[in-house]
């Protein structure tokens, strides 16, 4: 695992000189309306996390929505973080009183495991319906997650088929549906639901390179910018260096877009900046982390 440095003035990460990222577009209140009146009918909750970043892309109301209905955590995309930091997330988590789940959803890592847990989760359902004298039925779970973390991904390679839409963008899924799983599952599809306020730029700032959220709300230069300046206090300075020629010790983060848009696309510093972000959230820079297990 990578040795965090110290972090980089906030200034150069981009808290001063960028505009508050802020994204909460209409569809997403109405569904966040419509699914809390749905979590009435719902057994067990899965949430899906981005395992970039975990912390980041975690809602911080959902314990307040879901109260004691048993929760699945699912970290999707483990494929882009490293053996190691996977191994320290799922110890972190283990330390919490969490059971962890880990998936690839494009390549179907890990789903059954996360199918199996559903599963039990019905089974001490319907054994506190026999109790009470009721009938058995199907478990009824829920997908919930911030925009673009894999949701209906994982919905799909649950179902072994694609049932719903899903694509690598924020604000695909629009509204909620219910699907079938099997003869002991219930699935209800939900758009991605998001603060109404981020209070916590930082956080903003991943999710902006991490694409899970609205392009709408951000600058893909100043979003380079934070990247670049996070891939530096995380250690991955050697990696910037190797794939762009430019060594990003001795400048900011700013300054970095600016002489790679320079150096090669003729002082297009939009261009670069797409191209940074495009090789993170494409994997080409290899398994990066944002966010490293709290010590």
């Amino acid at each position: 695992m990578n040795t965090q440095k110290e972090p980089r003035d906030s200034e150069v990460l981009g808290f001063k000189r960028l505009a508050r990222i802020q994204w909460y577009p209409g569809h997403i209140a109405k569904a966040e309306r419509q699914l809390k009146e749905q979590l009435k009918r719902v057994d067990v909750v899965l949430e899906v996390l981005d395992a970039r970043i975990p912390l980041a892309s975690h809602h911080p109301q959902i314990a307040q929505w879901i109260g004691s209905k048993p929760r699945i955590t699912i970290l999707n995309r483990v494929d882009m973080i490293p053996e190691s930091v996977h191994q320290g997330w799922k110890a972190w988590y283990k330390q919490q009183g969490n059971i962890p789940y880990f998936t690839d959803a494009q390549r179907g890592q890990g789903i059954r495991a996360v199918s199996k847990a559903t599963q039990t989760a019905g089974i001490e359902m319907n054994q506190k319906r026999c109790d009470r004298g009721m009938l058995p039925r199907p478990v009824r779970a829920v997908v919930i997650g911030l925009p673009n973390v894999g949701k209906s991904a994982l919905i799909n390679r649950l179902l072994g088929r694609k049932a719903v839409a899903s694509a690598r963008r924020a604000g695909v899924t629009r509204q909620l549906q219910w699907v079938r799983i099997s003869d002991e599952i219930e699935l209800l599809d939900a758009p991605g639901v998001i603060p109404s306020r981020l209070e916590n730029q930082k956080d903003a700032l991943k999710l902006a390179i991490c694409e899970d959220i609205g392009e709408a709300a951000y600058e893909n230069q100043h979003v380079a910018a934070a990247l670049i300046d996070f891939l530096v206090e995380l250690a991955y300075e050697k990696i910037l260096q190797s794939r762009y020629g430019l060594d990003p010790l001795s400048v900011t983060g700013e300054e970095y877009v600016h002489e790679l848009g320079n150096s090669r696309y003729q002082g297009d510093t939009e261009r670069a900046a797409l191209q940074i972000l495009n090789d993170f959230r494409k994997g080409l820079m290899g398994t990066i982390p944002l966010e490293l297990p709290p010590q």
